[in-house]
């Protein structure tokens, strides 16, 4: 008993120390505090993207998807894949016309797997922006994960309520793709839901975070003296190219799923 109290005190202030040497050598940049050029580059895709997602919305509206939460996943998706999305959606996916009959078209096992994965990444879309600004509202939010007790350091309090949220909308999501092709009910498909995307959104949420710790911790502050706070136009940016990583991540692992029937091709 003393050797595991001692154990779990041990991690407990090496978890603190680590969040507090973060903190000082990582401090928070605020809005405006970043050079113009780079401000600018992170305007430029993000309004890239919210324009991708605007139009991706009305051309759904005018041209619904068979399966309809993809009439939700294309639009979000653009929001961080932008003009490569626009393309992969307008060549791959876009259906007909309201009222008009659908040609069949088979799908290449690389875009089934490439739509599955930016089905996936949807949830986690949603989920990142939802949390973040959550926090920033009500920061009591990251007492009840944490903060305070295992750690100081907000941005660890971000990440686990993006990873709690992004995980519980993919299952969602997937929930409303799968029951419905193999006509299942709530609970059996909620489990359908978890085993076909639990390990691919946990896939996508490691690429994700990954370049994001790189980012915050690192290379920002190697090349602007500090990371960026969450209400900067830098840290979407930036957040843009970690959505990007996790898809990468996730696409190998999607493959695999799709491959050994766990989860449906899209």
């Amino acid at each position: 008993m003393g050797l595991t109290t001692f154990s779990s005190t041990s991690t407990l202030g090496i978890v603190r120390v680590l969040g507090r040497w973060m903190v000082a050598a990582s401090p928070v940049l605020t809005v405006g505090a970043f050079p113009v050029g780079f401000t600018f580059l992170s305007w430029t895709f993000i309004a890239i993207g919210v324009v991708c997602a605007v139009g991706v919305a009305v051309d759904v509206a005018r041209r619904p998807q068979p399966m309809a939460v993809m009439n939700v996943v294309w639009p979000v998706t653009m929001l961080f894949g932008g003009l490569a999305w626009l393309l992969f959606y307008r060549r791959t996916a876009r259906a007909a016309l309201r009222g008009l009959s659908q040609d069949e078209r088979g799908s290449s096992m690389a875009v089934s797997v490439a739509t599955g994965t930016s089905h996936c990444g949807a949830g986690c879309a949603i989920g990142d922006l939802v949390a973040e600004f959550a926090l920033v509202a009500f920061p009591v939010i990251g007492v009840v994960v944490g903060r305070g007790t295992l750690y100081d350091d907000e941005i660890f309090a971000g990440w686990i309520i993006d990873f709690v949220l992004a995980f519980a909308l993919g299952i969602v999501f997937q929930y409303f793709s799968i029951a419905p092709m193999r006509g299942l009910g709530l609970r059996a498909g909620i489990v359908a839901a978890l085993k076909a995307d639990a390990l691919s959104i946990s896939a996508w949420q490691v690429g994700m975070y990954g370049v994001m710790a790189l980012a915050q911790f690192l290379v920002l502050p190697s090349l602007f003296g500090g990371r960026a706070d969450v209400v900067s136009p830098e840290f979407w940016f930036v957040m843009q190219i970690a959505m990007l990583a996790g898809f990468a991540t996730s696409y190998p692992v999607n493959w695999f799923l799709i491959r050994s029937g766990v989860k449906e091709a899209m």
